[in-house]
């Protein structure tokens, strides 16, 4: 069955100006085109009425109805691929697959597997994801280089994969990363991986973590929380404070009384929680680790999303001797650079036997082009103005909470990236709250998500990018109302 329908109303009926008033073109001017594309797409698939596979309309088909170009409805599609709404067939194009009412995993299910699946249903609201990226990526300069760069390197003349990654890119981040004669890093220290997950897992192979203690903050990326989990790893959560510190009498008596290997924190903003904790409390938290000999991995991965750049990261205030980097550049660059990467002065023959076990598959090309965004001055560029995109959106739907949910929530205005951290006012399990939001078909992020250990359980994490201000303010009104009854249960 292929979808061929008539566009919208929107899209079809003639303007003023004898066009049409809703045609993507004209609206780029109010946002971003591709998400205009992205909406479209979304309401085609909801419209399906069957459980079979359905063709959808082909690039140039889509690129002549919407009068947009093909890298933009490229880069729609991608982002609908990304959240499982859609998949290519080679030579044939794309196609969608609604997901049956039957198919959804039972309320005994991994509370994150309840997540994923039932943020692809149809006309889902989903306020817990963290996409920097959607206010503004950088996926078609990245495409459109990579073309010129296969224009000048022809396939022929590439030279053979790099296991630990492609050199150019290596090179262009010890350079980024170096601040000082004594804080250095050579294109050597550093390794690229498919994507942060899978860098993390080796790295967690290659210093053999498995039955060793590992701090982490608390709340944390709960994809880096299951991977220590699933390692065997011996975690603890250092939870912070509504101010973003840790107990730091607390923090001494764990390295007093175990052998800790890693402590894991955030470079600078800790997400989710979107804090930033103070500079001179960093200092001491580096002093702890260096008086008890801990090393440091870095959590880089939203480090560059800091609405205010900071002068000084906690990689800054350690001993470099005992430092790792792990980050990537999705969340700021967009799905066409999903790659992830570490920066490690030491353990270099593990490392290199890992990652050559790993055989991991990274276009060169893409690399490279990476590579020449960072050396041109185009990544720093685009930084600047997504973090004020962020800000921006962060500051207006910070209002929206405070008029609409101050009765319910308590929150900090975040420092840094695209999600709020809310904990309710009074004492509820956001779990209950989640099941019924998802009758709904709205979509939380609870916080017991960001942790281990039964943590945070009264918590939220809220997104600024996923939907418009708009379907953000819709969905406000139900979240409010069901904390209001579970307050009163």
């Amino acid at each position: 069955m292929t979808v061929s329908r008539s566009p919208k109303p929107g899209l079809s009926q003639a303007g003023p100006n004898g066009r049409p008033p809703g045609t993507v073109r004209e609206r780029k001017h109010s946002g971003f085109a591709y998400q205009a594309v992205y909406r479209y797409l979304v309401s085609l698939i909801n419209e399906v009425e069957t459980e079979a596979r359905v063709k959808l309309p082909s690039l140039r088909q889509l690129a002549e109805r919407l009068n947009v170009s093909i890298s933009t409805i490229q880069y729609a599609y991608s982002l609908l691929e990304k959240e499982g709404r859609v998949y290519s067939q080679a030579k044939s194009g794309y196609y969608a697959l609604p997901v049956p009412g039957g198919s959804f995993v039972s309320g005994g299910a991994d509370l994150l597997e309840r997540i994923y699946v039932h943020s692809r249903r149809p006309g889902t609201l989903v306020l817990g994801n963290d996409e920097p990226a959607l206010l503004l990526s950088l996926d078609n300069p990245l495409l459109l280089l990579e073309r010129e760069l296969v224009r000048q390197y022809p396939r022929q003349q590439q030279p053979q994969l790099q296991p630990f990654g492609e050199m150019e890119l290596r090179a262009a981040l010890a350079v980024r990363y170096t601040t000082s004669a004594r804080r250095y890093w050579h294109a050597d220290d550093v390794y690229i991986g498919a994507d942060v997950r899978s860098v993390l897992e080796t790295l967690m192979a290659a210093l053999s973590l498995k039955h060793t203690t590992v701090l982490v903050e608390s709340p944390c990326d709960w994809v880096i929380l299951r991977l220590l989990q699933a390692g065997g790893v011996d975690v603890v959560e250092l939870p912070l404070d509504p101010n973003g510190l840790f107990d730091l009498k607390r923090l001494e008596q764990v390295l007093q009384a175990q052998p800790v290997k890693l402590l894991l924190m955030s470079s600078g903003v800790n997400m989710p929680r979107g804090s930033l904790m103070p500079l001179e409390h960093r200092r001491q938290v580096a002093r702890l680790m260096e008086r008890f000999g801990v090393w440091l991995l870095e959590n880089d991965s939203h480090g560059e999303l800091a609405y205010q750049p900071d002068a000084v990261h906690m990689r800054d205030l350690v001993d470099p001797e005992r430092l790792l980097v792990l980050a990537g550049f999705e969340r700021f660059m967009g799905c066409e650079a999903p790659f992830g990467y570490l920066l490690s002065r030491h353990f270099g023959v593990e490392l290199q036997r890992h990652f050559l076990l790993r055989s991991f598959r990274m276009s060169p090309t893409r690399q490279k082009a990476i590579a020449r965004l960072y050396s041109s001055g185009r990544i720093d560029q685009h930084l600047g103005t997504l973090r004020r995109l962020l800000q921006e959106r962060m500051l207006q739907m910070t209002q929206l909470l405070q008029e609409r949910l101050s009765d319910s929530l308590d929150f900090v205005p975040p420092q840094g990236g695209a999600t709020v951290w809310a904990r309710a006012r009074r004492a509820v399990d956001m779990r209950q709250v989640f099941e019924q939001l998802l009758e709904q078909k709205i979509v939380i992020a609870p916080g017991e998500l960001f942790s281990l250990q039964g943590l945070h359980r009264d918590c939220l994490r809220l997104s600024g990018t996923s939907n418009s201000h708009r379907h953000l303010d819709l969905a406000l009104g139900p979240l409010g109302n069901t904390l209001r009854l579970e307050f009163g249960a």
